[in-house]
């Protein structure tokens, strides 16, 4: 056999074989961050509050929004932005007597660590200054969790009734995952790490 033939068919072998080991390091890399904020995280625990009940469920999750999604004027520290832009905010979170966490600043600059305090980092949203300045609606990347089919409705019904609260680890750079879901205070969901 001569050398020209088994080279035809080594390159595609060598490339499909390089793609799938790329696309394995991508996923593993995915899954390792988001185990990573499960396992060193510092734990947070947040109310949920009622959802426009025509997007209640969308196939296999649960909606979910918290009292930190509406930041009101009085809470945001230095400057706004003075053109619209794409930008996110950083929230720090403190813990009352009840338990949870609530925001207690956001700035569009990032916030320095401050006592016993949680700085969490909204994903990045489009910012459009008004005069007065309005309450801003963020998300975290935590306002969907994914349940077995046919089990959403029950979890919605605790939502809705206030009954329903999340525990979130949120690392050192502000980025947050689920960690459990718990409806009066009694775990029904566990997030695994892997």
């Amino acid at each position: 056999m001569s050398a020209a033939p088994k080279a035809r068919w080594l390159n595609p072998l060598l490339a499909a074989l390089f793609v799938a080991g790329a696309q394995t390091a991508a996923l593993g890399y995915m899954i390792q961050g988001r185990a990573s904020i499960l396992r060193n995280g510092r734990d947070v625990l947040l109310k949920t509050v009622p959802v426009d009940p025509r997007d209640l469920l969308r196939g296999d999750y649960v909606i979910l929004s918290y009292d930190i999604s509406r930041l009101t004027p009085e809470l945001f520290k230095g400057d706004l932005p003075a053109d619209a832009e794409e930008t996110q905010l950083y929230v720090r979170l403190e813990k009352q007597l009840d338990g949870f966490w609530t925001a207690s600043e956001a700035s569009f600059q990032p916030l320095p660590a401050a006592g016993d305090s949680v700085v969490l980092r909204s994903l990045p949203f489009s910012y459009y200054p008004s005069s007065p300045p309005t309450s801003v609606n963020v998300k975290y990347g935590i306002e969907r969790f994914y349940v077995p089919e046919g089990e959403g409705p029950t979890l919605e019904e605790a939502r809705n009734a206030e009954a329903l609260s999340v525990n979130i680890r949120v690392d050192a750079a502000g980025k947050a995952q689920i960690r459990e879901i718990a409806v009066n205070g009694s775990p029904v969901y566990e997030e695994p790490l892997y």
